[in-house]
């Protein structure tokens, strides 16, 4: 089953929906919106699945023991530690690659 609906949308997003229209990689306009509200699902999914699964776990493990937390500073120094050394590492070449 299908409903039609109105949407406004910015010049720019009309363009780029044309566009995409015109290179033959979707038929209709309807195909672009419907593969774009298929990756806003995928998306919010990935993040649900972050959330339960990376997020939930530290949150409920700092929350009973917050003896376990690095402080502020001591984690900035971390990363400021890091970072020096990565942007030392791209400037001799030996970069990663990393980001």
């Amino acid at each position: 089953m299908t409903a039609k609906r109105t949407v406004s949308l910015p010049d720019d997003q009309t363009a780029y929906i044309d566009s995409l229209v015109a290179s033959g990689a979707f038929a209709s306009t309807s195909e672009v919106v419907r593969a774009g509200l298929r990756a806003l699902r995928e998306r919010e999914a990935a993040v649900d699945r972050w959330l339960e699964r990376d997020v939930v776990p530290v949150y409920d493990a700092m929350r009973d023991d917050p003896g376990r937390a690095v402080p502020l500073e001591s984690a900035m120094d971390v990363l400021r530690t890091r970072h020096a050394a990565r942007l030392e590492e791209e400037q001799d070449g030996r970069g990663t690659g990393r980001a």
